[in-house]
């Protein structure tokens, strides 16, 4: 498996010494702390982790040296600092899994957001999927299911908190992304990034104007909703879920009303029975919505947050994804069920969708940079205040809580810091250059709160999945199959016209992206309509793709576009590397897959430049894009890697990491 930096590598050191080195060294460092909780003798201790999704060294160093995160500098005086080797793909759910289980994707499954069935072709979102039952009987005109649905976690391998608590170790586990449905264990789970909203998307946004030329249509991420006020009032339909009870898959929508005041900035919302009065650029607090499946015996229940952008001369009205109500969940979202009630007992309702802000509305032009940044800020806010009240309850055993804010945010937000990405301007670094270093401040904060409230024999380790890098340019893949003939279009289509391989003659095509960092061979016996024969063939097409694609320059910049691509067998071990891409793609410093790639679309143009706020990334070579880890002990490894802390935690619990960690412990 390789275990990389681009700072050793780059010296000489060839890839199989490297990993002789890095095994060696890890062997060194692997002495943990004697056994505690649950044995003989020892006494109890607490192992605190923060998730800081993104958080990148070189912001990190940055801000250190101006004095920004006084809390951090405490932690790395008191033990260390340490680049942390993300995954490959250094995608979220591919690292958050690495992290969870102590392997590598080849061990775990997750290889990209998005993956597909291979025999029908058919995407689905990779960490998780919903089979229902196929036996029903119809009563009434409805479809009664005859067993119920089951949402699947697709991530394999071991979960190293089911671990801890088999061992009698308390676990909190607060929002860890790839972990929807939570793992069946005994330990305190709220899912994280993953979870749908209830449509079983990522989230699904509604937008209600009367602008003009405006149109009902659907966007990415959202839903905009022409609407048409008459004498004061707004008929509006929010959509629901699909209804599985419904023979035709209707949708479970709920119709309310807007009551705009005539001569005040003002706007009264009536929704089931429900009345709230919202101000001109007012959000609302948290709105329980019930979507009937059956009449007056099945319902679906939902939560979302309206913001009232404007009461007349464009109308505007913005309603949230619909999330899953955490005080009665549609869908399991925590361990026990009853954990998610009884925070939302003690917090009121919270966002359960994993991707809680709402990029996709700022992407869309909903949201404008104020409204997103307001919106973020809130969502923080939630995590923080989450965190706070759990760690309070907090007595001994293992601890961790994730924070979204520096992934999402520097995703939005880097084309304030970077002047040489296509949106910046000077203008919008003077109105938002500040919010990402308040971010950071902000988990400084965090860092602190959590320093102080533990003891020196606590271990306590802040660290993030992956670094962060400027996302300028665009690389369209499937683009480039088809004008070097390793795609072919069917006749009488039109290229880039349509989406996901809609003009595609698989007859002809012999690879396909999908996902951001995945290319597929159309393999005879895989694919429906596979061409290409397993075994020299294959392996031959393989180093071709590889070769070509290393050697792409930007014809604009003169830069190489892609770093490096590998075939799962070198850099993957364990029982699912059959299951992963034929090829990984890792993109090159400014660049990533074109969003016509992660769909399956053949655009024209090869590179163009990235104008969507989402500014900045890190799916690339993972060896470019380090996370960090903080320590109040010393970091032992040269070269710490996300699949070390597993099995790092339960060694100093006195555990034995289970036979499928391929991680070493790095104390």
């Amino acid at each position: 498996m390789r275990r990389s930096t681009h700072g050793i590598l780059s010296k000489g050191c060839s890839r199989r010494d490297f990993l002789k080195l890095t095994a060696a060294g890890m062997t060194a460092g692997s002495i943990g702390f004697p056994a505690i909780a649950g044995s003989s003798g020892g006494k109890r201790r607490k192992i605190v982790v923060l998730g800081m999704d993104g958080m990148d060294p070189q912001l990190l160093e940055m801000f250190l040296k101006q004095g920004r995160m006084p809390n951090a500098a405490r932690l790395i005086k008191k033990g260390g600092f340490s680049r942390l080797i993300s995954s490959d793909p250094p995608q979220s759910p591919v690292a958050w899994s690495n992290f969870i289980s102590g392997t590598n994707p080849g061990g775990h499954g997750i290889y990209d957001f998005i993956a597909r069935d291979p025999s029908t072709q058919v995407p689905y979102l990779s960490t998780s999927r919903t089979e229902v039952s196929s036996r029903t009987v119809r009563i009434a005109g409805y479809d009664i299911p005859l067993s119920g649905s089951k949402v699947i976690n697709m991530r394999q391998g071991p979960t190293f908190w089911k671990d801890l608590q088999e061992s009698g170790i308390d676990c909190t586990v607060l929002r860890i992304p790839s972990n929807y449905p939570p793992t069946s264990c005994g330990a305190k789970t709220l899912s994280g990034l993953g979870t749908p909203d209830v449509h079983g998307s990522y989230g699904i946004f509604t937008f209600y104007t009367d602008r003009a030329g405006e149109l009902s249509r659907d966007v990415p991420g959202g839903r905009i909703e022409r609407v048409s006020p008459r004498d004061h009032k707004v008929e509006c339909i929010l959509r629901g879920p699909v209804n599985a009870f419904d023979p035709e898959q209707k949708s479970a929508d709920v119709r309310f009303k807007v009551f705009v005041d005539p001569t005040a900035a003002v706007a009264l919302v009536s929704m089931q029975g429900r009345d709230f009065i919202l101000k001109e650029n007012e959000w609302s607090d948290w709105i329980q919505v019930s979507f009937a499946m059956l009449p007056h015996l099945v319902s679906s229940k939902g939560i979302c947050r309206f913001y009232l952008k404007k009461v007349r001369d464009d109308f505007a009205l913005y309603v949230s994804p619909v999330d899953i109500d955490p005080s009665d969940p549609a869908l399991p979202i925590s361990t026990p069920d009853r954990y998610s009630r009884s925070l939302s007992e003690r917090l009121g309702r919270f966002y359960t969708q994993g991707i809680a802000e709402d990029t996709k509305a700022l992407t869309a032009g909903v949201l404008s940079d104020d409204d997103y940044r307001h919106q973020a800020i809130f969502v923080m806010n939630e995590n923080i205040r989450m965190f706070e009240s759990e760690f309070n309850r907090f007595k001994d055993g293992f601890f961790f809580s994730y924070f979204s804010s520096l992934d999402l945010n520097s995703h939005m937000f880097w084309r304030t810091m970077d002047r040489s990405h296509p949106l910046y301007s000077p203008g919008l670094e003077k109105a938002h250059g500040d919010f990402i270093p308040w971010l950071y401040a902000r988990m400084d904060a965090v860092i602190g709160r959590t320093i102080d409230s533990l003891d020196e024999d606590s271990l306590l380790m802040v660290m993030s999945d992956h670094g962060f890098n400027s996302f300028r340019r665009q690389f369209n893949l499937n683009s480039w199959l088809m004008d070097n003939g390793y795609a072919n279009i069917a006749r009488g289509a039109s290229r880039g016209s349509s989406g996901y391989f809609g003009e595609v003659d698989w007859t002809r095509t012999r690879a396909y992206g999908l996902g951001i960092n995945s290319l597929y061979l159309n393999l005879k016996g895989r694919e429906p309509s596979g061409i290409v024969a397993r075994g020299d063939e294959g392996d031959s097409l393989a180093v071709e793709l590889a070769a070509g694609l290393k050697a792409i320059r930007d014809p604009k910049t003169g830069e190489q576009v892609i770093s490096n691509v590998f075939r799962p067998s070198e850099i993957y071990s364990g029982h699912c590397v059959g299951s992963a891409p034929d090829l990984l793609v890792g993109y090159n410093r400014n660049y990533r897959a074109s969003w016509d790639t992660v769909l399956g679309k053949y655009p024209k143009d090869l590179i163009t430049d990235n104008t969507d706020p989402w500014s900045g990334d890190h799916a690339i070579d993972a060896s470019l894009i380090p996370g960090v880890l903080l320590c109040n002990r010393t970091i032992k490894s040269l070269q710490p890697a996300l699949l070390d802390l597993a099995p790092t935690i339960l060694r100093e619990f006195g555990v034995s990491p289970p036979a499928g960690m391929t991680g070493k412990p790095v104390l």
